[in-house]
């Protein structure tokens, strides 16, 4: 059997608390090495100077030195997957073709998806032998009593009633008791985008978009405001 690359990770942040819950979720995840913790970023350049990393778990918000700041300075060959409280910085992040982006508190589910987007892109798409729905074409969810298995190519928006959400797929829609945070923490990033606490929407089924909504089977959908500047950076670089 082939021996699987470990990768060299650090943590970055100037809470004690956060490094933690980031280091434990971690702990679950085979072949992620933490090489170290750090409270800022010139602990982080000292890091960086004496060992071979990666992956950087970096916070943007951070005293003296930004993580923007910091990883604008090191070398593009070192990825990046943010965490923040302040959703304000996702376009920075974005910008700076960032793996991920984590809002705070960050669930084990939301680090293992942004994991394995590291791994689809940077490294052996084989290299994490871990079950997870965003290293599978397809999910199940629980739908009157049953577990009805849902292609990802065929979802076209996914829209939230509070506990509740509606599954729109071409020829049927599917409702389930869910969230539609747990929900997205399952799709592949790459193919679908929040642009509404309610709604979730497949890329390669939009036909048009304004400053304000988006025209997906001609349906339309609005882009709330706290999404906007994310949602449209996004699609503009299409």
């Amino acid at each position: 059997m082939t021996q699987k690359k470990d990768i060299s990770c650090i943590i970055v942040d100037d809470e004690a608390i956060a490094k933690e819950v980031i280091a434990m979720h971690l702990a679950k995840i085979p072949n992620i090495k933490i090489v170290a913790s750090c409270n800022n970023a010139m602990e982080a350049f000292s890091v960086l100077r004496e060992h071979e990393i990666d992956l950087i778990f970096l916070d943007i918000n951070m005293p003296e030195i930004s993580g923007i700041s910091f990883a604008k300075s090191i070398n593009k060959e070192v990825k990046i997957i943010f965490t923040t409280a302040y959703r304000d910085f996702a376009v920075e992040g974005f910008e700076l073709q960032a793996v991920d982006y984590l809002l705070k508190p960050i669930s084990f589910d939301r680090l293992l998806k942004a994991v394995n987007n590291y791994f689809d892109i940077y490294a052996n798409p084989t290299a994490l032998e871990i079950q997870n729905d965003d290293v599978n074409d397809f999910m199940f969810v629980r739908s009157d009593r049953r577990m009805i298995k849902i292609d990802f190519e065929s979802i076209i928006y996914i829209e939230s009633y509070s506990d509740y959400i509606k599954i729109h797929l071409a020829n049927q829609t599917i409702v389930t008791r869910e969230t539609i945070s747990a929900i997205e923490a399952k799709l592949p990033s790459r193919k679908f985008l929040r642009i509404h606490r309610s709604y979730i929407i497949a890329l390669k089924y939009i036909t048009s978009f304004t400053n304000e909504e988006i025209i997906i089977h001609n349906t339309a959908l609005t882009i709330s405001r706290s999404y906007k500047k994310e949602v449209l950076q996004i699609l503009e670089k299409f």
